[in-house]
């Protein structure tokens, strides 16, 4: 089976367009973009890098977003307070917690704290009971995205080896 060169850049770019009207588009029947909340613990710049790209990619579709920088000494009461406010916001239907945290966080604690309804990373044990059995309210946004580029490319999975 020959390779085949995946132009990823396009097909976001096709995507972001599509979504930017979609939220053109609801916005003129009057009602409000989807927001998403990032929340920044630390200085790791990787994490700063990806989290920088996800507030660019909002800008550009039309989402509102809202940052939280925190510094990495940030308690673990004070990043679930934050969860709290930000799992009782209308205007915030999406919340990442950019991982990984400061060791002095319980990660676990943290992701259960978001609600399920507004978990974009899928990482509510929620939202990975109801994915493994099939009946996702949200898929994780890494693997949905892999999946949404390889169907954009026509190419057919179902029966590949793993190794092809």
């Amino acid at each position: 089976m020959a390779g085949q060169i995946l132009d990823g850049k396009a097909i976001s770019a096709e995507i972001r367009a599509s979504v930017k009207a979609r939220v053109e588009a609801i916005a003129a029947q009057g009602r409000r973009p989807p927001g998403l909340a990032v929340v920044l613990l630390g200085a790791n710049p990787a994490s700063q890098v990806y989290v920088r790209n996800k507030r660019k990619a909002c800008q550009e579709v039309g989402f509102y977003s809202e940052l939280h920088e925190l510094p990495a000494d940030t308690s673990q009461q004070a990043l679930l307070s934050l969860i709290d406010v930000l799992n009782a916001e209308p205007r915030i239907d999406g919340i990442l917690v950019q991982l990984p945290l400061p060791s002095h966080i319980d990660q676990e604690e943290v992701i259960e704290r978001i609600l399920p309804t507004k978990d974009v990373d899928g990482f509510h044990p929620y939202n990975v009971g109801r994915l493994a059995l099939r009946m996702p309210l949200l898929r994780p946004c890494t693997p949905k995205g892999v999946m949404t580029l390889l169907a954009r490319t026509g190419c057919t999975l179902e029966g590949l080896a793993p190794w092809s």
